[in-house]
């Protein structure tokens, strides 16, 4: 099964980097595009899952800027933390990356609850980012229960191309139950509108025109909250868009970032 606008399987991603801050153990696949004076790309997973279901987005945007994919803590094989890890200390840790990789000005690019953790990380570190894009953001107030979510992911589930399930339910059962549950709890409990309202940088929203997980009620809700938030919908696709149209979801940041550039 596939979508319109699919790309090939995308090839093997760079060797991965491993950086601690404190605690955490984070592990970053950089691409450098030789004499781009473009912003760098900063690429976070959502729960359970890994760079992988970001490759073909990570392969298309690095045909003209730097791009860093980053596994947080507990996913991708990355060592689990002892301890629950909150959207803000996740945040903390993912501000010591950035610094560590000498990165200013970037283009936060998060995927569902990855939503959480780069819009926390752009609210608490201003001075690292330059402007936030979230595709298929979580958790949608009106729906803010584990049960809720999981209904929408099973929904999701079943519309979506067999390899990128293949994907999220292997990095799922490498992530395992325990650290997965452990996020959920903290998934359903930040309030990304909140951060949202306090965030001072330019937002753009993506979702997938069928996902049932970050809906369109939702997703304009959440711009609504924003100063600088704008919102696109890419019709005939649902939550892992940005696997399955890598090229429209650059072709909408690249309309958003030319846009904040004039």
């Amino acid at each position: 099964m596939t979508h319109p606008g699919t790309t090939p399987l995308a090839r093997p991603t760079p060797e991965p980097r491993r950086i601690t801050v404190g605690d955490l153990a984070f592990e970053v696949r950089s691409s450098l595009s030789p004499g781009s004076g473009e912003s760098p790309f900063v690429l976070i997973h959502g729960i359970g899952v890994s760079h992988r279901y970001l490759a073909r987005l990570h392969r298309a945007l690095a045909e003209t800027s730097d791009v860093h994919s980053i596994d947080l803590p507990g996913f991708g094989g990355v060592p689990k933390p002892g301890s629950p890890v909150t959207v803000a200390e996740m945040a903390g840790g993912l501000a010591g990356v950035l610094e560590n990789l000498g990165l200013s000005d970037a283009v936060l690019v998060g995927h569902s609850m990855g939503a959480q953790w780069v819009v926390e990380l752009a609210v608490q570190r201003p001075d690292l980012v330059g402007s936030v894009v979230v595709i298929g953001p979580v958790t949608d107030d009106e729906h803010r229960t584990a049960t809720a979510q999981s209904l929408a992911l099973v929904v999701d589930t079943a519309g979506e191309p067999i390899d990128g399930n293949v994907m999220v339910f292997t990095d799922y059962v490498r992530c395992g139950p325990r650290w997965y549950l452990t996020q959920l709890r903290q998934m359903v409990s930040y309030p990304i509108e909140d951060r949202v309202a306090a965030l001072t940088l330019p937002l753009l929203i993506i979702r997938g025109g069928s996902d049932p997980i970050a809906g369109q009620a939702w997703a304009r809700r959440l711009r609504d909250r924003g100063t600088l938030a704008s919102l696109v919908t890419v019709p005939g696709h649902r939550h892992l868009v940005q696997h399955t149209a890598p090229r429209a979801v650059v072709l909408a940041i690249g309309s958003f970032l030319a846009g904040i550039r004039t």
